[in-house]
C-alpha cells in the first residue's frame, strides 16, 4: 500500500510540476467555455425559440438557462475524456525516458505500477474538470441558474462516472503507445473527433438515422445525455410552470439528447448510468489483462 500510495503521490507531482500539460489540461475547458458561449450561444437560444410555439411568452432568462445547461454539458462531456488523455501521459513518458523500465526492476509489482498511472491519473483528471464544472455555474449564474441541490449532486456522479470511464479509455489506449509523438497523435484524435461522436459538438439528433444508430452503442453518448438531463432539467421545469405543452418540451428534449433512442427505444437514466458504468468496469477489466500479459511477456 506504502507503494502504491508512493506511486500515486509521484505521477501526481509530475503531471502538476509539468507546466505545459497541466495548464493546457486546465486552459482547454475554459477556452470550450468561451468559444462555446461566444459562437454556439446564439445558435442554440434561435433554435430552442423557434421550437416554443408563438403564444408562450417565455422569459429571457428562462432560455439563457437552458442554452447555459446545454453549454455546460457539452464542455463536461468533452473534458472528462479528452482531459484523461492528457493526463495520462506520464505513462507514456515513462516509457520513452526508460523509467518504466527501472521501476519494473524494482519490488514494485506490475499491477501496482499500474494501479498507480491510473489512480493517479483519475485523480487529475477529476481535479480539473471539478474546476471546469465551477466555471460552468459560475457562468449560469451570471446567464440563468435553475439547477437544484440533487442536479448539482447528479452532474458530480455523471463527473465521476465520465472521469473514471476517459482514465480506463486512454489507460487502455496509451498500454500500446511509447513515444511522444504517437501520445501527441492520439490525443489531437481524440480531442477533435470525441466531441463529435459523443453528440456534444452537435446533438445526436441532428444526424443521420444510420449514424445515430451507430452512436445509440457507445457509452459516451449516455454520458452527454446524463449531463444535458442534470443541467438543464430545472429550466425545462420551468418551461412546464409556464403552461408550455408537456409535448413541446418532450421535442425539446429529443432535440438537445436529453432523451436518447436505441433501436428506437427511449433509453431511461439509470439504463445511462448502467451503460456508462459497465463500459468503465470492461475497460477496467481489459486494462488489468494487458497489464497481465505484459507481465507474463
Amino acid at each position: 500500500m506504502t507503494g502504491l500510495y508512493s506511486l500515486i503521490r509521484r505521477n501526481s507531482k509530475l503531471f502538476f510540476r509539468d507546466k505545459g500539460v497541466f495548464f493546457t489540461s486546465l486552459i482547454t475547458p475554459m477556452i470550450l467555455l468561451v468559444l462555446y458561449a461566444t459562437f454556439l450561444a446564439k445558435v442554440y437560444r434561435d433554435s430552442f425559440m423557434s421550437g416554443i410555439p408563438a403564444e408562450f411568452a417565455v422569459p429571457d432568462k428562462i432560455i439563457d438557462g437552458i442554452v447555459g445547461g446545454q453549454l455546460v454539458s457539452s464542455l463536461l462531456a468533452v473534458s472528462c475524456v479528452t482531459v484523461a488523455f492528457c493526463s495520462n501521459m506520464i505513462m507514456v513518458q515513462d516509457k520513452q525516458k526508460g523509467v518504466r523500465r527501472d521501476l519494473m526492476l524494482s519490488p514494485v509489482k506490475p499491477s501496482t505500477l499500474a494501479l498507480g498511472y491510473y489512480v493517479a491519473t483519475e485523480l487529475t483528471t477529476l481535479l480539473v474538470c471539478l474546476v471546469a464544472f465551477g466555471a460552468g455555474l459560475i457562468y449560469m449564474a451570471a446567464t440563468g441558474f435553475y439547477m437544484s441541490a440533487a442536479d448539482i449532486a447528479l452532474t458530480l456522479l455523471d463527473i465521476l462516472l465520465l472521469t473514471l470511464f476517459g482514465t480506463a479509455l486512454s489507460s487502455v489506449i496509451n498500454h500500446f503507445l511509447s513515444t511522444q509523438g504517437q501520445i501527441s497523435a492520439v490525443g489531437s484524435i481524440v480531442s477533435s473527433c470525441y466531441g463529435f461522436i459523443c453528440g456534444a459538438y452537435m446533438p445526436i439528433s441532428q444526424f443521420g438515422e444510420g449514424l445515430r444508430a451507430v452512436l445509440g452503442f457507445l457509452p459516451g453518448t449516455y454520458g452527454t445525455s446524463l449531463f444535458r438531463n442534470h443541467t438543464m432539467r430545472g429550466a425545462m421545469n420551468e418551461l412546464l410552470e409556464l403552461g408550455v405543452p408537456r409535448e413541446v418540451i418532450d421535442s425539446l428534449r429529443d432535440v438537445v439528447d436529453c432523451n436518447v433512442y436505441c433501436l428506437d427505444k427511449q433509453v431511461s437514466e439509470p439504463v445511462m448510468f448502467a451503460v456508462l458504468a459497465g463500459s468503465m468496469v470492461l475497460l477496467i477489466a481489459v486494462y488489468v489483462l494487458l497489464v497481465r500479459f505484459s507481465k507474463k511477456k
